[in-house]
């Protein structure tokens, strides 16, 4: 059934045979993560293959929200050292703990020895960035001048480019770097960032991913939106209320020529946007089904080459819904059999993270040969068609996908091929 991937000579950018070569496939040559579920890979599959759950019911800081929320606490022992002591925030802090996991640093460093500090660029995605640093600090106003505390730093701190400002001096890195903040793809777009970077020549290794923590703004925000569940997210279940939300950080390094351990290929990073509504999907998925279509054009591949799809699934009824009428109009009979679920009643939704975050579960998938279920899905909704899974299943897929939405109608659609194999 598989034939393995081609080797597209010095620019060492590899694709399927059976398959027209239009855009390259990526070797992801490291990757990390950390959530609710624990710190990097393992820790990750262990907590996906028991089937724990991150979340818990709890508060966060100071706001009083009745919900369940993905809290990474290790978060608050990370002292950064004082070359980076500028950049102190809860958001770079646990940028800091991703950098530090599954030797996600030293691999990056390597690429900037192999190749140049400046030829190695930095995409990431976030939402907030270090905004509970901004919102800390109103509450230390001077009472007298309403003055924000002299330590509040904006620029390395709540500003969206923070982060990857934290990250490019956290490695010692020169090359291009760029945030993308549109809310809930943003860490999925940045493959599609890295990708264009690397074809284009600008680079020859890129640290692709996203951070996201969580703030007032974030909590009091999506309960206003009236999207926040008193219940644990329930993603396709007949009575799902809303999601719940976390936090979390991932990372994963593209480069333009396979060195050591390749975890698996980018094969294509589909976008678009439908711009439907501010913070409502489009009913019927349109902008959700253009992305998909545009990921399986640019890898020339069949909606039957996917083995496994990771759902956006917020377990909020509009976006289920959505996403599932966009799902089966594009894979259509295929979809019938395709093995599909989503992972945020594990991770709850890490928002701007969360593209990054999935991207790295569904490396999981393909190197452990290990399909996660939709957790907290007790009764499915009679109206959704897709047969998620309930269940874990072992299988071994070949090419897998992942399904990011956000606010405003942007959207993205990743696929990855397994080291070796091929539709």
């Amino acid at each position: 059934m598989a034939t393995p991937l081609a080797e597209r000579g010095t620019a060492a950018a590899t694709a399927p045979r059976g398959r027209s070569v239009g855009e390259p496939a990526w070797p992801v040559t490291a990757c990390t993560l950390v959530t609710a579920l624990g710190r990097g890979r393992d820790a990750t599959f262990g907590a996906l293959r028991s089937g724990r759950s991150g979340l818990v019911r709890r508060r966060f800081e100071s706001a009083e929200v009745d919900t369940w929320l993905g809290v990474v606490d290790e978060v608050d022992e990370v002292r950064l050292p004082p070359s980076l002591a500028a950049f102190e925030c809860r958001n770079n802090r646990l940028a800091q703990l991703a950098l530090g996991t599954d030797g996600f640093a030293d691999a990056a460093r390597a690429a900037a020895a192999r190749y140049g500090a400046h030829r190695v660029g930095v995409f990431l995605g976030t939402s907030t960035a270090g905004i509970l640093a901004t919102e800390i600090a109103y509450r230390e106003r001077d009472p007298a001048t309403g003055a924000l505390p002299a330590w509040l730093d904006y620029a390395h701190t709540h500003n969206t480019y923070s982060v990857a400002r934290f990250v490019r001096t956290a490695l010692g890195l020169s090359g291009p770097a760029q945030v993308v903040s549109t809310a809930c793809s943003s860490s999925a777009k940045v493959f599609g960032t890295a990708a264009r970077m690397l074809r284009s020549g600008i680079v020859d290794a890129a640290v692709v991913g996203g951070v996201d923590t969580l703030c007032m703004t974030t909590l009091y925000g999506f309960r206003a939106l009236e999207l926040v569940s008193p219940e644990i997210c329930r993603p396709w279940d007949a009575q799902r209320h809303g999601l719940s939300l976390g936090e979390g950080a991932a990372f994963a390094l593209l480069e333009r020529a396979p060195h050591g351990e390749v975890l698996a290929h980018l094969l294509a990073c589909g976008e678009s946007g439908d711009g439907h509504h501010m913070s409502a999907p489009h009913p019927e998925g349109a902008g959700a089904a253009a992305a998909m279509r545009e990921a399986l054009a640019a890898a020339a591949l069949a909606p039957g080459d996917i083995d496994y799809l990771n759902l956006h699934g917020t377990a909020t009824p509009g976006n289920d819904a959505a996403e599932d009428r966009a799902v089966m109009s594009i894979f259509g009979a295929a979809a019938t059999t395709l093995a599909c679920s989503s992972t945020k009643g594990y991770t709850g939704h890490t928002l701007g993270a969360a593209g990054g975050v999935e991207a790295a579960i569904c490396l999981l998938a393909l190197q452990h040969g290990w399909l996660p279920p939709t957790l907290n899905l007790r009764q499915p909704d009679a109206a959704l068609q897709l047969p998620v899974l309930r269940e874990p299943r072992h299988a071994q897929p070949r090419i897998v996908a992942s399904n990011s939405f956000g606010f405003g109608g942007s959207n993205a659609c990743l696929l990855f091929a397994a080291t070796g194999v091929a539709a």
